[in-house]
């Protein structure tokens, strides 16, 4: 890997670790789940053959601390240290952006919230379960998830949300593991200590955001919703393919699942290229 060039930055109430590689319009990649700047090391030397990419941990994770361990988190907050990072790295264009997961649902904020910041969008299945008709079904899986979390411990309040991301009516038996790249297994250690910062305020928060619908609607023409081709069915999958139908815009797929950039990342980067190309 090209080694990055390392920045912080100072925001509300944290300070964010940021890299950034190669050059050409600005590409900032927001992270999802648990992960930080490193969930995109299996493709930002690639994009950065194109663009200028940016990627970062968001605060409270790995290295972008808080000034309050305690503090509540929210998606506007979330999307408005991802507008910071575009004032200072293109503060005269608008940039591509692209989110995975709970750093999609920040990514849509971002595009609502400065639209004249942004050029185009790719959201991979953000999980905004208020968008859908059963949404109340899923308010209960997060306030159980967070009971286990309080009551029981980490490993079993994970449980509880794995159980309610698989597919309706799915009982089968968890599939083999499958066997990570080298650098993506390296980042284990890490994503393992975010786990109960995510659980804990990510996950309520972030799974109980209601995007402006109206507001996408009059910006569909730079959002592209897109999902896992292994998840169809899955939780994850669901808003996005629900706000493609109800925006008119072609729902793209992209290789693996919900965590295909970690799993495939040589074809999952490809495919990034080529629908900002698009």
């Amino acid at each position: 890997m090209t080694d990055p060039t390392i920045g912080t930055l100072r925001v509300n109430g944290a300070t964010l670790h940021y890299e950034v590689r190669g050059q050409g319009p600005l590409l900032l990649l927001i992270p999802g789940g648990a992960g930080g700047a490193a969930s995109f090391d299996g493709i930002a030397d690639d994009m950065a053959a194109e663009y200028t990419v940016a990627t970062y941990d968001p605060r409270g994770m790995s290295r972008s601390t808080l000034d309050d361990p305690e503090a509540e988190q929210s998606v506007a907050e979330h999307a408005d240290d991802a507008f910071r990072i575009l004032e200072r790295l293109s503060p005269d264009e608008p940039a591509r952006v692209f989110g995975s997961s709970s750093g999609a649902i920040a990514a849509l904020h971002l595009l609502t919230a400065h639209p004249e910041r942004v050029q185009r969008l790719i959201a991979h299945e953000p999980p905004v379960v208020e968008v859908l008709p059963d949404a109340s079904e899923h308010r209960g899986l997060i306030a159980r998830v967070q009971a286990t979390f309080h009551t029981e411990g980490l490993m079993p309040a994970m449980a509880v949300l794995a159980a309610g991301l698989k597919k309706t009516g799915d009982t089968t038996e968890p599939k083999a593991e499958t066997k990570l790249p080298p650098q993506a297994a390296a980042r284990v250690e890490r994503t393992m200590a975010n786990l109960p910062y995510f659980v804990g305020r990510i996950v309520p928060s972030f799974m109980s955001y209601a995007p402006a619908i109206h507001q996408l609607e009059a910006l569909s023409d730079r959002l592209v919703l897109a999902c896992g081709q292994d998840s169809r069915g899955e939780l994850p999958y669901r808003p996005a393919a629900f706000l493609a139908e109800h925006l008119g815009t072609e729902l793209r797929h992209f290789p693996g699942g919900h965590t295909g950039l970690t799993t495939h990342p040589a074809e999952f980067g490809e495919r990034l290229r080529r629908v900002f190309r698009a």
